[in-house]
């Protein structure tokens, strides 16, 4: 991905460098060790050094890494991209000045309205605040872990959350998470794969601007993402734990479904055709 040298956002809240803080297991309110838990089991990955971990304590500095401040410079980038692109779309199709999410950039632990973040939970986007938040150290747990790598990769999280802000902008997010607070767990999952879907829909969309805006794409980006999408699909998780699939616990998609809607956004470019909500098959 072509990145270098291009203009940064200014929408970035870095609590990098700061460790401690909170109360609860960890550091982390009961909130946040539920959100933990369940990005825990849907990304498959270890949140057992978090858990176990003492909580408390005053904050303390530490220094940021060459590696962390160039993971910063590029999701600036990403996130700026973004700006451009969705004010564009929004202008074009919804008739609506946009307004841009904040992205809080964190290492170890911090808090959100929405409960704790780490690094552990993997990225999220937060409605109460309209705040993205991000452990760039997800990156490696992605290339490490989930065999999704890639500069591509990483933006497609990045666009990813943003589309989530894209869906709160709409008042699509709003409303789908009302109908889950009023229903069953499993018509809870429901719903909550067709806002991720959408989301990665979304996230095609960027993709296809971007590089007609930016000419940000090289060889092999677009494979990058199509992993990833791949990577985290709720089956393809399940089934690297030693688990079989049980779709009514999906809570993302399965990977095909993942890939599919990432695909039809870029080849449409066109809000109206991500609506999953209206969709008979996903």
């Amino acid at each position: 991905m072509r990145w270098q040298g291009r203009r940064g956002s200014r929408n970035i809240e870095d609590r990098r460098g700061r460790r401690g803080g909170g109360a609860g297991v960890g550091g982390l309110g009961i909130g946040g060790l539920l959100i933990v838990l369940v990005f825990g089991w849907v990304f498959g990955i270890d949140v057992s050094p978090l858990l176990s971990g003492g909580g408390g304590g005053a904050p303390q500095d530490r220094a940021i890494t060459a590696q962390e401040e160039r993971e910063a410079q590029f999701v600036s980038v990403v996130l700026a991209d973004t700006e451009e692109v969705w004010s564009d779309i929004f202008r074009r199709q919804v008739g609506e000045a946009y307004r841009p999410p904040t992205l809080v950039l964190f290492s170890g632990v911090t808090q959100s309205p929405c409960g704790g973040a780490s690094g552990a939970t993997g990225p999220f986007y937060c409605p109460a605040d309209r705040k993205a938040y991000l452990d760039t150290a997800f990156f490696t747990t992605m290339e490490r872990q989930l065999g999704a790598g890639g500069d591509f990769a990483a933006a497609y999280v990045v666009a990813h959350e943003v589309a989530h802000h894209v869906q709160n902008e709409l008042g699509i997010l709003g409303q789908a998470n009302q109908i889950r607070m009023q229903s069953s767990q499993e018509r809870s999952n429901a719903i909550s794969v067709r806002i991720e879907l959408q989301a990665d829909c979304y996230s095609g969309i960027w993709a296809r601007a971007a590089q007609e805006r930016f000419g940000s794409l090289e060889r092999g980006d677009l494979e990058e993402a199509v992993n990833a999408a791949r990577q985290i699909g709720d089956d393809r998780i399940q089934r690297s734990q030693g688990r079989v699939p049980m779709p009514h616990t999906f809570t993302h998609g399965t990977s095909e479904q993942r890939v599919r809607w990432f695909a039809r956004g870029y080849d449409s470019g066109d809000l109206r055709d991500c609506d999953t909500f209206s969709a008979d098959r996903l």
